[in-house]
């Protein structure tokens, strides 16, 4: 852990912090290994039941560092840069697959690689000033870190070539009209109600939160009979846990229940 990746676990829920407030955490190769490193830890790590994912100053972030990319020395092998990229990738990849709920709190901005990360999450608390934009046409690139996989499953080809291609700066209630964003809240209360959301998550049936994420990523490119066996199995799983147990008898006694997580 690193001071440009800071992490916080409390009750449960794992706050990961991009931390380059002066350079409205733009990623370079240092954030961005912080960012996998931190992603490996919230899947591996029992004690961690949900993730909070957010940026330090007010931005959430703006992206990859243009400046550092204008001023790199001379270029890798083609077959480098590639590898490399691949590997900096990989945080979407764990956030969005890991059975864990992860909520992006988007304060400022999230462009470009930054709105993909926060894309690869699975709920997005956004301030009401925060501009969102894909913004890689406008720097001459066609997009990473997953943004065209996860905003074409969002709200669909159609929309997403159109915001790839022309690149729009997008108001947070815009966002949230095309269903990009969760929730829109005012900018003083976007921290407060993302570590609400989140820590609600964290607090909840852990397991059955990790299968219902699941099943939804499993909608996204298996077959209908494959989708109902897993139901099938999952749901058949999530019946044995004593969380389910207690929310029953948190029903029966009309109150409201106490999740442990197992």
């Amino acid at each position: 852990m690193t001071d440009i990746v800071l992490q916080q676990l409390d009750q449960g829920l794992l706050t990961i912090t991009m931390n380059r407030p002066d350079r409205r955490n733009a990623l370079n190769q240092e954030l961005i290994r912080g960012l996998v490193d931190a992603a490996r830890r919230a899947a591996d790590d029992p004690e961690v039941r949900a993730v909070l994912l957010k940026g330090a100053g007010g931005t959430f972030c703006v992206g990859g560092d243009v400046k550092s990319m204008a001023a790199a020395g001379a270029p890798a092998p083609l077959e480098a840069k590639v590898a490399n990229l691949r590997r900096g990738m990989e945080v979407s990849r764990i956030l969005h697959q890991m059975p864990k709920p992860v909520v992006a709190q988007i304060d400022g901005a999230a462009a470009g690689a930054g709105l993909s990360i926060a894309l690869a999450c699975d709920l997005r608390v956004a301030g009401a000033s925060a501009k969102i934009t894909t913004a890689f046409a406008k720097v001459g690139l066609s997009g990473d870190f997953g943004g065209t996989y996860f905003l074409t499953h969002l709200i669909g080809a159609a929309k997403a070539r159109e915001l790839y291609l022309t690149s729009p700066v997008l108001t947070a209630q815009e966002a949230h009209a095309l269903g990009i964003v969760s929730r829109v809240v005012p900018d003083a209360d976007v921290e407060s109600a993302a570590r609400e959301l989140a820590l609600s998550l964290a607090q909840g049936p852990s397991v059955t939160l990790g299968y219902i994420k699941t099943n939804i990523n499993n909608a996204e490119h298996l077959s209908l009979e494959a989708c109902f066996d897993a139901e099938a199995l999952h749901h058949s799983r999530c019946a044995e846990t004593a969380d389910h147990k207690e929310a029953a008898s948190a029903f029966v006694e009309k109150r409201a229940p106490s999740f442990q997580g197992r």
